[in-house]
């Protein structure tokens, strides 16, 4: 067996080498180690992991209907919404829009029972170390059949910004997130990963939608690069 070892290792050399030279890197492939833009391309354009999240809230929005709450603002109700009866802000504390109601997903006392038809939390799981007691408030917030539409970052950068204020603490995977919702939601609960190679690729250089040579790249989904995660999850009436 100790004889045969070093001819495995010369053979796999010699197979690799020969697929490098039947399948050369792509041209183009840039050496820098540095991203072209360090928050997530949105001083280039529209953010990559953004056209996925808008295009899952595009594609729900017969949901965010009645009353809708919305963690930080209320653009994506305003966007999204059909048959918006009130749209509220979500907010854990200093730095609130005027109006917006304060409360903490990990502590429920701090949350309205039954409140909201569609509760709207894109990217905010990733930054709440206790992501099970978010999921609990998020489900405590809705009303009996209200919606909770959510997505977070699989394959991203850290984002500084938060890293330095409250902490960036997870990645999730279709996997991940289900194990996290289905004990709140049981089978009313449907996920969708969205992303590709050249997805992730271009998300961690910083590039933006408008750097690429076609936005449509981006909707061929291959679920072992899961740039997003979303989730639609339905409260038992």
């Amino acid at each position: 067996m100790e004889a045969v070892r070093p001819l495995r290792r010369a053979a796999g050399r010699i197979a690799r080498t020969v697929i490098r030279s039947s399948d050369p890197a792509r041209p183009g492939l840039s050496p820098a180690t540095t991203p072209m833009s360090r928050s997530f391309g949105l001083d280039r354009g529209t953010p990559i992991d953004r056209y996925y999240i808008e295009g899952f809230l595009r594609a729900h929005a017969a949901r965010i209907r009645g009353r809708v709450l919305e963690v930080g603002d209320s653009a994506y109700s305003r966007r999204f919404g059909s048959g918006v009866e009130a749209s509220e802000v979500l907010h854990a504390g200093p730095g609130a829009p005027p109006g917006a109601r304060i409360g903490d997903l990990t502590q429920p006392e701090t949350l309205p029972l039954d409140h909201a038809d569609c509760f709207i939390c894109t990217q905010t799981l990733n930054f709440i170390f206790a992501a099970g007691d978010a999921v609990r408030g998020a489900h405590r917030l809705l009303r009996p059949g209200g919606t909770l539409l959510l997505t977070a970052a699989g394959i991203s950068q850290i984002s500084r910004y938060d890293m330095d204020r409250w902490g960036d603490f997870w990645r999730f995977t279709t996997a991940s997130l289900e194990r996290l919702l289905r004990p709140a939601f049981g089978d009313a609960l449907t996920l969708t990963s969205y992303g590709n190679v050249l997805a992730a690729t271009a998300l961690l250089q910083g590039l933006a939608v408008e750097d690429l040579p076609e936005p449509r790249l981006l909707d061929e989904h291959d679920p072992d690069y899961q740039v997003v995660i979303a989730a639609a999850a339905r409260k038992s009436p």
